[in-house]
């Protein structure tokens, strides 16, 4: 019922108008001539004020502890407010980023990357999953205060440290109620905000983006999102999920990955079937990190495999084979330490009008089927640890 309650919600807001674009365009162009640094004097603001922005923060300090805290984080904010899909959507790709993580320590890439590699590549996925809930989520609680108050209280935003972008977007989302609009602007900017902190950091650029691992991670389509579709059989009995998803082949290419978010969010809202069986899965399903979560017949978070044994293949089109253990995919506690983030970079991305261009609509149908392409690269990653063994051998 409360999946039905949410898609109807999504449906009303498809049925409003589009804005204007030429007034969201009118408004950027005017507040790109009066810049403001990101930030602000709190001592400008009122004692009820400063008291609003140090609870936001300390809020958003509270939650940004993980990859599992900041997932759970955004699925209960949607509970809330069904009307901010950013947040289902970010959940459901904060969920890809956890299991990305786990990756790291689990049968397969920990047979592949030394561990070196595992701790850069970690570093990489945890700063950038940090960073976007940092930027977005004290968004939402002014976004929750402000409908509490029944006022606008997005002027606030730049003592958040939140792009002017942003602040346009909300206003005019407060006065116009477009939740297409809202959602399709907290993709451009959170890909925007990443852009020179993360993919453009010359840490990041020399030990993950230019790496010959990462290449061999394009290559073997790791960088593929997956969303659990909960499934039943004719006697209503659940079943193994149905996987839908979107591959990005280009990380390192901020328009491919806005693009990307743009068919995320296609995928997830103009499909009312998958809308439907993917909030059901999560609501069945407290992230934990380990791809146990949705396949438990293929994956375990404890270790099945012999110590020190050699590898030998275990899967066939994603069922594991006669005999054969499950593959190890360990809890995000199990993996990994919490880490101690340094405060963000300041300063505000926006800077072209002309990103408006990604709120058009080209109608795009996503078919959105991934799990064959998913069962390739298990088979790749699987025939690469044997080639590294079969090396290796012949090396000695």
């Amino acid at each position: 019922m409360e999946a039905e309650r949410l898609i109807k919600k999504w449906i009303e807001g498809r049925q409003l108008s589009r804005p204007p674009l030429s007034l969201i365009k009118q408004e950027l162009k005017k507040r790109l001539k009066v810049m403001q640094k990101s930030g602000g004097d709190l001592t400008k603001l009122s004692l009820q004020e400063q008291k609003l922005i140090h609870q936001i923060k300390e809020r958003t300090n509270k939650l940004n502890i993980n990859n599992v805290s900041r997932t759970m984080a955004y699925l209960h904010f949607y509970f809330r407010y069904p009307e901010i899909h950013w947040s289902f959507l970010g959940h459901m790709v904060s969920r890809n980023g956890g299991w990305n993580m786990t990756d790291l320590k689990g049968e397969l890439l920990s047979r592949l990357l030394s561990k070196k590699e595992q701790q850069e590549y970690f570093d990489f996925l945890e700063r950038g999953n940090w960073l976007i809930f940092q930027d977005v989520f004290p968004q939402f609680l002014l976004y929750e205060q402000s409908l509490k108050r029944q006022t606008n209280l997005f002027y606030l935003l730049p003592y958040l440290h939140v792009s002017v972008f942003m602040e346009v977007i909300w206003n005019y989302c407060w006065e116009n109620r477009n939740p297409y609009i809202l959602a399709i602007a907290l993709v451009i900017n959170e890909q925007s905000y990443l852009e020179k902190r993360v993919i453009q950091n010359p840490y990041f650029k020399k030990t993950v983006l230019k790496t010959l691992e990462f290449k061999i991670q394009d290559f073997f389509q790791l960088n593929q999102i997956l969303f659990p579709c909960y499934q039943e059989d004719e006697l209503g009995r659940e079943i193994q999920p149905r996987l839908v998803g979107q591959t990005l082949n280009q990380f390192d290419s901020l328009h491919q990955r806005i693009l990307l978010g743009k068919r995320l969010y296609a995928l997830l809202f103009q499909r009312s079937d998958i809308l439907k069986s993917a909030f059901l899965w999560t609501k069945k399903r407290v992230h934990t990190g380990s791809r146990k979560d949705y396949w438990p017949h293929l994956f375990n978070q404890v270790n099945e495999s012999l110590p020190g044994s050699l590898y030998k293949r275990r899967t066939d089109n994603c069922q594991l084979r006669p005999g054969m253990s499950r593959l190890f995919s360990p809890t995000l506690i199990q993996a990994w330490k919490t880490v101690q983030h340094a405060d963000a970079e300041i300063g505000d991305w926006f800077e072209d009008w002309r990103v408006v261009r990604y709120f058009i609509d080209l109608g795009e149908q996503i078919d959105g089927d991934i799990s064959q392409a998913y069962c390739n690269t298990l088979e790749k990653m699987e025939l690469a640890i044997l080639g590294q063994q079969k090396f290796f051998r012949l090396d000695q």
